[in-house]
């Protein structure tokens, strides 16, 4: 008795097997998470240092620079970058793919602390924060109200909205943008104090002696202990304008007399719009690992509790919500499913002509989907895109075996035999090759599912569902389908007239089929010949097919960022920001907008998001808007302006697709010359909408050269000349005051209207040793120059990023290589670039799946021998793959779809695909020579007849399963479309080679005289082998 025999033989045992499977699948499904993308953690580690009041070149030698040598002797770092500014130092470590992000921070954070003893004293400790998985957080919450001024929005959104969202299962953290946080702003009158006596040293110091936070102790007696506290702080704005700055006989100067005391906000360098409307954002970000829908869903049902506690006035709004378009491209690709089951259906029983005969895959597809669920849920995956894609792919190769089974049984009933031993004699003859074709398939997706990077990442999960799928669909088709099978089919002889005429249509196409491969097999030096030449052919679409990492989707919203002139204030990004929004209301698909002016600390970034309403529900698509939104943004002369889609995959970076980067250890004004002549090839090239430096050589500086030998004479060290000037200009804190039970800033500084241009300065005054306040225009003289907008380095080297869009129709992969062709010959030796962001990513993985394709082929090959017991017949199995191949790429060469992580996996599937029509033929050929001595032509003609019928449906049950994919819409559909388009006609045109290719190659290959049996069960005697 054979293993297949048991279940036909014992149907209640077939059935508890499959029932199981059905059990622990629905189990399973029920305890998957829910995700967009399988869990990749992408860590970047941002370390911020404050220096305020020093320049850019200080911040980068004494800040950055030693800080850099640090960080960088971590281990798990991809690239290092940093950027100094006035006042800032900001480096960020991008870490390897997948790298603990825990251990990243902390050894970060030991290297950081290595050399804080070497800082200058005056600049702030490093701030260490780490982001992981995307830059654009999962949701933006706008407060707004007409009511309530910015800082008291702050205030409230600090003391009551930021801990509840942060104390919600998932949320890493909600972080406030347009932060107004109220400080104690001392605004410094420079005339008045210099008239009493006072300079900015003096300020700081009394705001310091007198502002104290003590912790005095308590009293303890015998038996009572009693705590102390003294009034030693300031708390109030009008006790801080009556601090005693100075005393004079009987005269006493306070504070009030030289400044203007006021609650304000710590930051004026940055403002956020909502619609137009000042308001103030939280970015609610997600916990690495956290089900980004479930962590939107707790945000939205705690903001109607939120809400109903609002002070009068203040109003929540959501610009932003990713989980949306999660949710609805999951939505879509569930409902792809079903379309795709329903018509694999209807396809098998109009091929079978029989509702009976429909019933067995009918069953066996759904189940072998469920029951991968089980496995899914052992190995850690989630029901994401890839992993339902795989779903939707797999209901082609899941109904192969079904079909298969249900076919050969159909064969043996028509012969007299009786259902039972049909059954059995059916499952007898298809065991192995089921076997063949299933740990063939298994065997493709194999090496997709051992690669790195974030390609491997993401398809991991996605090929081994697939490989899951079908080997839960191997056991169901050699226990279930049998049993069933014998159960449901009608005995041989009992048609109906409509099984008649589908047996009568398929016996015309054998008949016909056979006529032309007799025919064909004439002449097989002529296959050979046609193969080598359409092989020949794929090199040369595939070099010449358009490139690029993923396709772009539809995720309605549109995110733009605007640079302003270095000189530009918050003020004159306020007064072009204003300019934007009658354009985006010109534009009918516009929801909603939100923008951040002063953007990442700097006044001349502004970023923003455009929203616009679902795909679903406008005529227009995403890619249509945005050059429409670019030209018009582009009109607003104060602003460069570029607009971008959000990125179709994880990606780190500001999410704009070039990140070109220029590296050297030459200085910025030499960088810049050559990256000018970069961006002029570029952008007269028609390749790029547009292109941009994020170093500028334009940003104004006012040099004060001191006179030494007059300070010297006068009794003015440097040090106080220094003090006193930074306690007037550089707005750093002093310390802190208590309002409320929390702190907040006290920040002395000369009002704007007074530091406006370098000529005010020749009314700040400097005390000498003997008392006198001298004018600081008698110490100093300014001279003008200018300097880089900021300091950026890469890997530690000087560097300068070019980022930018790439003109409609331009794929990324094609503008990258137009930028490193004229780079090459544009700079000289000591320059050389590198990317960041998308741009990195499309370089490092672009090509990993080209290895995995060719790895898949050499293990399948493998497969093959092993289990044929022979070199020659996996070969003739798998010629008529790369004729497949061929078929898809002569689509992608004409522009349907662009060479991407899709369609490449695509093409592995096609392998396997393919494959399983090609181990149809050359076994059941092997069988027919073993069994009736046949010659290999009558043999391969029989063979090929024979299996016309199976291979048919299960070629036009795959082909059908993909039409959804083909007319998807919402969501996510060009994803669906790239990788439906590449299996349907490569399936295509590959079944049609494997009907007429395989027999030539197998006339041409198979040996005469036939000694081996294939996939039998049993090995020759000793002395044949």
């Amino acid at each position: 008795m054979k293993f297949t025999d048991i279940f036909v033989y014992r149907p209640v045992l077939a059935s508890v097997v499959s029932l199981l499977i059905f059990i622990l699948g629905v189990r399973a499904f029920i305890d998957l998470e829910v995700r967009q993308y399988p869990k990749t953690q992408n860590t970047v580690v941002t370390i911020t240092t404050a220096y305020p009041g020093a320049s850019s070149e200080l911040v980068k030698g004494f800040i950055t620079t030693p800080l850099q040598q640090a960080i960088a002797e971590a281990d798990g770092i991809d690239f290092l970058s940093a950027t100094s500014t006035a006042g800032v130092s900001v480096i960020e470590a991008n870490m390897r793919l997948n790298y603990d992000p825990k251990a990243a921070i902390a050894e970060i954070q030991a290297k950081v602390a290595s050399r804080i003893n070497v800082l200058p004293e005056t600049s702030q400790n490093p701030v260490i924060d780490s982001t992981t998985g995307d830059s654009t957080a999962l949701m933006y919450l706008a407060l707004y109200s007409r009511e309530m001024d910015l800082p008291q929005i702050t205030d409230y959104a600090l003391r009551v909205i930021q801990p509840q969202l942060q104390a919600l299962q998932g949320v890493a953290k909600a972080q406030l943008l347009g932060n107004k946080t109220f400080a104690m702003r001392i605004w410094l009158d420079p005339a008045r104090m210099a008239a009493l006596g006072v300079t900015g040293d003096d300020v700081t110091r009394v705001l310091r002696a007198n502002n104290y936070l003590s912790g005095v102790g308590k009293l303890k007696g015998d038996l009572v202990q009693i705590d102390l506290s003294a009034t030693t702080d300031v708390s109030r704005a009008e006790d801080f304008r009556r601090l005693v700055i100075r005393s004079e006989a009987d005269t006493l100067v306070r504070l009030d007399d030289i400044a203007r005391v006021e609650l304000g906000a710590a930051d004026y360098d940055s403002t956020t719009l909502y619609k137009g409307n000042p308001a103030i954002f939280i970015a609610v970000e997600q916990t690495p690992g956290a089900n980004p829908l479930d962590v939107a869903k707790r945000v939205r049902d705690l903001l109607p509790k939120l809400q109903a506690d609002f002070p009068q006035g203040l109003k929540v709004f959501v610009p932003y919500d990713a989980s949306e378009f999660i949710e609805a491209s999951i939505r879509e690709v569930f409902k792809t499913l079903a379309e795709a089951v329903l018509v694999v259906l209807l396809v098998i029983f109009l091929s079978l002509g029989s509702l009976r005969a429909a019933l067995v895959p009918a069953v066996g597809v759904p189940l072998s989907i469920v029951g991968v669920g089980f496995l899914m849920l052992l190995m850690g995956f989630s029901i994401n895109l890839l992993t339902l894609l795989a779903m939707v792919l797999a209901i082609g190769l899941v109904v192969d075996d079904a079909i298969v089974v249900v076919e050969n049984v159909h064969r043996h009933l028509e012969m007299g035999k009786s259902n039972v031993q049909a059954a059995v004699d059916a499952a007898r003859e298809l065991a192995l090759p089921i076997i063949a074709m299933t740990t063939t398939l298994v065997a493709v997706y194999a090496p997709i599912g051992f690669m790195g990077g974030l390609v491997g990442t993401l398809f991991t999960e996605f090929a081994f569902t697939l490989a899951g799928a079908v080997l839960v669909s191997g056991v169901v088709a050699l226990t279930l389908s049998p049993m069933l099978s014998a159960l449901v089919l009608r005995p041989g002889g009992e048609q109906t007239r409509f099984e008649l005429r589908v047996e009568h249509v398929f016996e015309s196409l054998a008949r016909g089929y056979r006529a032309m491969l007799h025919g064909w097999l004439r002449f097989p030096s002529l296959t050979l010949l046609v193969a080598l030449v359409v092989i020949g052919a794929i090199y040369a679409m595939y070099s010449m097919t358009q490139k690029e990492l993923a396709p772009t989707e539809d995720q309605s919203i549109l995110f733009f960022m605007a640079t302003a002139p270095q000189t530009a204030t918050i003020d004159y990004d306020v007064h072009y920001i204003k300019e934007m929004f009658p354009i985006f209301e010109s534009i009918p698909e516009h929801t909603d907008s939100f923008i951040v002016a002063g953007f990442g600390g700097d006044q001349s970034n502004t970023f923003g998001g455009f929203k616009i309403t679902p795909a679903t529900e406008r005529a227009r698509g995403q890619d249509a808007i945005l050059p429409e939104l670019q030209g018009k943004l582009a009109q607003i002369t104060g602003l460069n302006t570029v607009v971008f889609p959000l990125p179709s995959l994880p990606t780190p970076g500001n999410g704009i697709p070039v990140d070109f980067v220029i590296v050297s250890d030459r200085d910025y004004k030499e960088l810049d010359g050559l990256v000018d002549k970069l961006l002029g090839a570029a952008m007269a090239s028609g390749k790029f909408m547009f292109l941009s430096k994020d170093v500028k050589l334009e940003r104004p500086r006012s040099v004060l050269e001191v006179d030494r030998d007059l300070a010297g004479a006068m009794g003015i060290s440097m040090a106080e000349l220094g003090a006193s000037l930074a306690g007037m200009l550089n707005e750093d804190y002093v310390n802190w005051f208590s309002l409320e039970g929390r702190s907040y800033k006290v920040i002395p500084q000369v009002e704007q209207r007074f530091r406006n241009a370098a000529a005010d300065l020749k009314d700040y005054y400097i005390r000498t040793s003997a008392g006198e306040q001298v004018p600081l225009s008698t110490l100093v003289k300014i001279r003008n120059e200018v300097e880089p907008s900021k300091r950026t380095q890469f890997q530690q080297l000087n560097s300068i990023t070019v980022s930018g869009v790439q003109a409609p129709g331009v794929p990324l992969g094609e503008a990258l290589a137009y930028l490193e062709e004229q780079a090459k010959a544009i700079f000289p030796q000591g320059v050389r670039f590198d990317f960041k962001g998308e741009s990195r990513q499309f370089k490092s993985e672009g090509t990993a799946l080209e290895v995995t394709f060719f790895l898949s082929i050499l293990i399948i090959y493998l497969v093959l021998a092993a289990q044929f017991e022979s070199w020659r017949d996996p070969f003739v199995i798998l010629m008529s793959v790369p004729l497949s191949i061929a078929g898809a790429m002569a689509f992608l060469f004409l522009g349907f779809a662009t060479i991407n992580i899709y369609t490449q996996v695509g093409l592995i599937t096609l392998i396997g695909l393919v494959t399983k029509n090609g181990i149809l033929i050359v076994e059941f050929s092997n069988q027919l020579r073993a069994r009736e001595g046949l010659d290999k032509r009558e043999a391969v003609e029989r063979a090929s007849t024979i299996r016309l019928r199976p291979i048919l449906m299960t070629t036009v049950s795959m082909l059908v399963a993909m039409v959804p994919l083909l007319i998807a819409s919402g969501p996510g559909a060009v994803s669906r479309f790239d990788i439906g388009l590449v299996i349907v006609t490569g399936l295509g045109i590959g079944t049609l080679f494997t009907l007429f290719v395989v027999p030539a190659f197998y006339m041409l290959l198979s040996p005469a005289v036939h000694r081996a049996p294939g996939l039998a069960t049993e090995l020759p005697p000793a002395a044949e082998r």
